[in-house]
């Protein structure tokens, strides 16, 4: 439980985070790439106007017939679906994010209200079909790795910061450490690293498979998502997971 703890002291010292993809999962998911953005001076305890406008108006799109939500036989949730198969999920109970986004959009024609950084996540997610979700820099230590799951590894699950559970073996995890940041690739946050109305200091993860979302669309995407933030912001940064290489992130804390 080491690495748990240590999740939970605030370090205000230069910061190095490495974003990662594990040589295992490259070879084996070659066509799965991940933008990221980082975001320093975060103020997301305050009003995003128009980001409520923005999503209220996709709500109401959707809710009249002119935007239609991604079905099952969409290519993108397709992609994501076999991929989850692929190392014994089943997606039909673990839903890749964006699924689960859209079927709850679907069924209550309302999504809740969480904090403008994460409704503003929520909007890009929708708006390209493509999973999108924010962490607090605050409560991450080392690195973003995506990997297959080990013995050790440890995982709180968002809205459930009591609870502890240790993924099975040969699910992809993102981890810092020992402790399981997503589940089930995308899956399920964990709660200890949600982005909440305190956070100052974030990273944004977008994800996307080719062909179904090509690069230029996850990019496009990646943009999107920092010019409705940057307002908000003291410094906003883009970066892409490298599956060759690891990529360095230095920054000074704004917390």
């Amino acid at each position: 439980m080491t690495g748990l703890a240590a999740t939970t002291d605030i370090d205000r010292g230069e910061r190095n985070l490495r974003l990662v993809v594990a040589p295992d999962i490259a070879e084996r998911y070659p066509a799965c790439r991940t933008a990221a953005i980082l975001v320093c001076g975060l103020r997301n305890g305050e009003p995003w106007p128009e980001i409520d406008a923005a999503l209220s108006a996709f709500e109401s799109d959707v809710r009249n017939g002119a935007r239609q939500l991604p079905q099952q036989d969409d290519p993108a949730i397709v992609a994501w679906h076999d991929l989850l198969r692929s190392f014994g999920t089943n997606p039909r109970r673990m839903r890749p994010a964006v699924d689960a986004l859209s079927r709850r959009l679907a069924k209550a024609g309302r999504l809740p209200r969480i904090s403008p950084l994460v409704d503003a996540c929520n909007l890009i997610s929708l708006r390209y079909t493509l999973p999108t979700g924010g962490y607090d820099l605050s409560r991450i230590r080392e690195s973003f790795t995506l990997r297959f799951a080990r013995p050790g590894d440890v995982h709180i699950p968002l809205g459930k910061p009591d609870e502890r559970e240790q993924p099975v073996d040969g699910e992809v995890v993102y981890a810092d450490g020992a402790q399981v940041l997503t589940r089930h690739w995308n899956h399920r946050d964990a709660d200890n690293t949600k982005v909440t109305a305190d956070t100052v200091d974030a990273i944004l993860l977008l994800e996307g498979i080719v062909p179904t979302i090509p690069p230029e669309t996850l990019a496009r995407a990646q943009r999107e998502l920092a010019g409705l933030v940057a307002p908000h912001a003291r410094a906003i940064e883009l970066y892409a997971f490298d599956p060759h290489a690891v990529v360095e992130i230095n920054w000074k804390p704004s917390f």
